[in-house]
């Protein structure tokens, strides 16, 4: 799928100049608990972004409240320059793995289909170029062969990605994925990061949930570093120091000694 695919419309308008997501003062709680305070950050079109941090640092909820899912108590949400619920058309969602029924009978290209629904009235059927995007979309992600497969019949790293085709097939212009290398292989994790890239080539913009500092300097345009507030969101390099690390994890973490052997030697 190139990035001329008429499921590009959107991404073409917005120049890379422009603002895919606004986050301005993000508060939310769960009872008394917080899980983000104070939150603000502008994520340009076009980046791929990791969001990083220690368990329960609210990089979950941060996914969610960009979804509309939770509701804030303080704060506002904004994609493309409009309030978060006017452009819900054009933000899609990759769920954790363990979130899904793997055991449900649905085809590979019937959950890129999915992707459709929300283009269509629920009493009217798919057309042809429903079936096509869907397609074109299990092609982008190397799945066509897998099309007929039940979903539980698929590696981690491939039911991944069929997740991601129904996002593609959706036409949305951000993609917002919690936690995709968790519990796949070092090839499958090179697959989907292939994906990843080749989805932003296209013209869209991508939030990833990650937990593996040790790849986030690779994989990332730039970083959200996140314990409850922002730490710190820019170019890996600048998030990844090790005294800001320790600050967040506590000193936990092994990778910190890495990074500051790294440096020495630089």
């Amino acid at each position: 799928m190139s990035a001329s695919s008429p499921n590009s419309t959107h991404a073409n308008e917005d120049n890379t100049n422009h603002l895919a997501i606004e986050v301005e003062n993000l508060t939310v709680s769960y009872g008394p608990v917080p899980a983000l305070l104070d939150v603000s950050l502008a994520i340009p079109v076009g980046q791929l972004v990791g969001v990083i941090g220690p368990n329960g640092s609210g990089k979950s909820t941060l996914i969610k409240a960009i979804l509309g899912f939770v509701r804030p108590d303080f704060g506002t949400v904004r994609l493309f320059g409009e309030p978060a619920d006017k452009a819900k058309g054009r933000v899609a969602y990759v769920p954790q793995r363990g979130s899904v029924d793997w055991d449900f009978p649905i085809t590979v290209r019937e959950v890129a289909l999915m992707g459709r629904y929300g283009h269509r009235a629920w009493w009217r059927d798919l057309k042809a170029e429903d079936y096509r995007l869907a397609d074109e979309a299990l092609e982008m992600v190397r799945m066509s062969d897998f099309a007929s497969r039940q979903i539980g019949q698929l590696s981690g790293g491939q039911q991944q990605r069929v997740f991601m085709a129904r996002a593609m097939a959706q036409g949305a212009d951000i993609l917002l994925l919690d936690e995709p290398f968790a519990g796949v292989d070092a090839a499958t994790e090179r697959a989907i990061l292939d994906v990843l890239e080749r989805t932003k080539a296209a013209g869209r913009t991508l939030v990833v949930v990650h937990h593996d500092l040790t790849t986030a300097q690779e994989y990332f345009d730039s970083l959200v570093l996140l314990k409850q507030r922002l730490f710190a969101f820019g170019p890996p390099e600048a998030v990844l120091h090790p005294e800001l690390l320790c600050e967040v994890y506590e000193g936990a973490l092994r990778v910190f000694a890495e990074l500051q052997k790294q440096e020495g030697a630089d």
